[in-house]
């Protein structure tokens, strides 16, 4: 029998226009600070405003921190703690998707532990120290559908003097209250649209073809396959459908239930550690097809991927070819079969310096992997993906 934990304190309330109900709950302190990202659509299309009017309602005071750029940084993270501390804070709100949600694990984390946030990171560059106390508590609020952030214990960080893209963990991330509501995701752009959709795909299919797999885990993980393969080209095509919108978010949060990402999240999160205007979900999309054919060529995960290709909608899969058949298509419908590295300023030239820093930042469990990759393989694959 299988060995596994599972552990979820996250109270999540699901579905479009639960953001209305967020003043009904017990919230976690009476100062907030609200934490969203720099640019404008938070403001733009209402959802601050709606925020507010909720913790005005639930009596909670607010201050706002409006700083957190698309791929956060460290020093995002101290800036936010540091306001956070200065107004009296006693919890946070994070407003806004996944690069939001990350950061402001990081904030809590920062309100209550000494030093500066690279001094407990275990990158190359980090202080490799264990946190000291819990974090603050936080409360999350998605306005997007493909990091899961609202459901897991970790975040994604970069400190650009490094060139360091890596994640974080403690329990005291999860977030103690979570708000899922659709209604939040109707403004995302189509390119976001896709690009987050597909990484919550490969938090999935990483989960399927990773060798420590359990029955839980694939339970949530080919659930999140199948809703994604069927209704992100529909919100693609049409953001104004509310159904598949709730679909996408649903899939999000189910792949964040158990989430066993292996080398392909580390991959991409190599990728960003040198250029940090590329999209997460972008990388991811780049160098999937060469990736999981890594593994179809060498038959390593036949039976996984048939599952996962039956999930996509294949009738009767033979090999994991199909699966990487299907993957192909849902990526051409998306019109991401055109991403190109080269357009983010990658060169041939630089690629062939990633591998080993592999083994340097912190992604996915590059131990897990159906087979065990060397640097060499890493390189093929970078370079079979570069356009």
């Amino acid at each position: 029998m299988y060995n596994f934990q599972f552990f979820m304190p996250t109270k999540v309330l699901f579905g479009a226009g639960q953001l209305k109900n967020l003043h009904n709950e017990v919230l976690p302190g009476r100062k907030a600070l609200i934490a969203t990202s720099n640019g404008s659509s938070t403001k733009k299309y209402g959802y601050l405003a709606a925020v507010e009017k909720e913790l005005e309602l639930a009596g909670v005071e607010h201050v706002l921190f409006d700083e957190i750029r698309p791929n956060p940084t460290a020093e995002n993270a101290m800036d936010g703690a540091r306001k956070a501390k200065e107004n009296g804070c006693d919890f946070v709100v994070a407003l806004g998707g996944g690069s939001v949600m990350d950061c402001s694990k990081m904030i809590v984390m920062m309100m209550t532990n000494p030093g500066t946030l690279w001094d407990y990171s275990f990158s190359k560059a980090g202080g490799k120290k264990p946190f000291e106390q819990n974090g603050a508590p936080l409360v999350c609020i998605s306005t997007s559908a493909g990091t899961a952030s609202e459901v897991d214990c970790g975040g994604v960080i970069s400190k650009d003097a490094e060139q360091e893209k890596t994640a974080l963990f403690h329990p005291s991330m999860f977030p103690v209250l979570s708000v899922v509501d659709s209604d939040l995701t109707m403004s995302v752009p189509p390119k976001f649209t896709a690009y987050q959709g597909m990484d919550a795909f490969y938090h999935a299919a990483e989960t399927v073809i990773n060798k420590n797999v359990h029955p839980m885990a694939e339970m949530f993980a080919l659930k999140t396959i199948e809703l994604v393969a069927k209704y992100l080209p529909v919100a693609y095509r049409d953001g104004s459908n509310t159904e598949a919108r709730s679909y996408l978010h649903l899939a999000n949060t189910l792949a964040g239930y158990y989430m066993l990402c292996t080398s392909q999240h580390t991959l991409e999160h190599v990728m960003g550690s040198y250029h940090p205007q590329l999209e997460h979900g972008a990388g991811l999309i780049m160098i999937s097809h060469a990736y999981f054919d890594f593994f179809a060529e060498r038959k390593a995960a036949e039976e996984q991927m048939k599952k996962m290709a039956r999930a996509m909608g294949v009738e009767h899969p033979t090999s994991g070819k199909d699966f990487i058949r299907a993957l192909d298509a849902l990526i051409a419908s998306l019109n991401c079969d055109t991403l190109r590295m080269s357009d983010y300023g990658i060169t041939p030239e630089e690629v062939k310096t990633w591998p080993p820093r592999m083994h340097e930042v912190l992604g996915g469990d590059i131990t897990a992997d159906p087979l065990p990759l060397s640097d060499e393989d890493y390189l093929k694959i970078y370079e079979q993906s570069y356009k």
